[in-house]
């Protein structure tokens, strides 16, 4: 089976390299093209799919925007079968997902048709999921709507972060994809329709949504912080600096009766101790413990590295106030 491959960033790295792994003919990639950095932006970062394209000898295409008669030619000339796509970072048009003779699937990082859209991993975290997975799909114009052909789930600990399910999930999206393409040759994939009905949705994250508001409890604090750890940071303001917390941990099961009577007695975004084993915070209801913070400007380190060098200490209070 010729196969064209889509993918952008890391999470699409798994996948591609078990298709090769198992033998499958991979006749070329599609990536985003080479993204500028630095100050004088001079210098070009291909992407990590490209560095595995390059790295297998693969042939590399690069368009700003998947259309035009150009691309479409030189997608043409590649004759594939069927297309696979992962987080490659553009919408395709229908002309394009129609090229290749078996169509083209997506691997998207949910179970379908929950959390359709940008963001499903954080999505996942923010929820208080307790199982997520990978959904292999037939591509449809409409978001993440097509028909489900393979569904491999991964369960979602009560300290699991982003980039632990970002992992899992690549490596689940790895198998999904050779087991869903073993059924196709084989005859016996049969498509399910999705339940629109039952579709949720992930939206794109910005910087508000990373924002910890310690009026809410700590169980939705500590799923604030899973859900951007290690990347952006969920954050907060204490002393009129911007601070990023990670590591966060429930203080006993999240509610009152673990705290002892001046926790309780605080108000939300109070600093009760810090020590070797981290910050504790109180909350809206509950407490949460940071382990790592990351001031603005300066790298990730351990809470008391922190607050030894800041003079950071109990009773100091974070801004509990959301933003509007």
């Amino acid at each position: 089976m010729r196969i064209l491959f889509w993918g952008t960033p890391d999470f699409a790295v798994p996948p591609l390299r078990a298709l090769l792994g198992e033998g499958h003919d991979v006749v070329g990639v599609v990536t985003q093209p080479d993204r500028p950095r630095g100050r004088s932006r001079s210098q070009l970062d291909p992407s990590p799919v490209k560095l595995v394209a390059l790295e297998e000898g693969l042939p590399v295409l690069q368009p700003a925007k998947p259309r035009g008669e150009e691309f479409l030619a030189e997608m043409q000339a590649l004759a594939p079968e069927i297309s696979v796509v992962v987080a490659y970072g553009h919408i395709l048009p229908m002309v394009v997902i129609d090229m290749p003779t078996l169509g083209t699937l997506n691997i998207h990082a949910s179970l379908l048709p929950a959390l359709r859209g940008a963001a499903p991993i954080q999505a996942a975290l923010l929820e208080g999921m307790t199982e997520t997975g990978v959904t292999i799909m037939q591509m449809v114009p409409a978001l993440d709507a097509g028909a489900m052909l393979h569904v491999v789930r991964t369960p979602i600990d009560i300290d699991t972060t982003y980039g632990e399910l970002h992992d899992a999930l690549a490596e689940a999206g790895a198998l999904a994809i050779v087991q869903a393409l073993a059924l196709l040759e084989a005859g016996a994939s049969h498509p399910v329709p999705q339940d629109d009905a039952r579709a949720t949705y992930a939206a794109k994250i910005d910087r508000n949504t990373a924002h910890l508001d310690f009026r809410a409890p700590a169980t939705q604090v500590q799923r604030v912080i899973r859900a951007f750890d290690p990347r952006p940071g969920a954050w907060s303001t204490l002393r009129d600096a911007d601070v990023k917390c990670f590591s966060g941990r429930l203080v006993g099961d999240g509610s009152d009766a673990a705290l002892d009577e001046p926790t309780l007695a605080s108000p939300p975004g109070t600093v009760r101790s810090i020590d070797a084993d981290g910050m504790i915070v109180r909350c809206g209801v509950g407490a949460v413990r940071v382990l790592d913070v990351q001031p603005s400007g300066k790298p990730r380190m351990p809470v008391l590295a922190w607050s030894r060098g800041r003079g950071v200490a109990v009773g100091d209070e974070f801004t509990a106030a959301s933003l509007s």
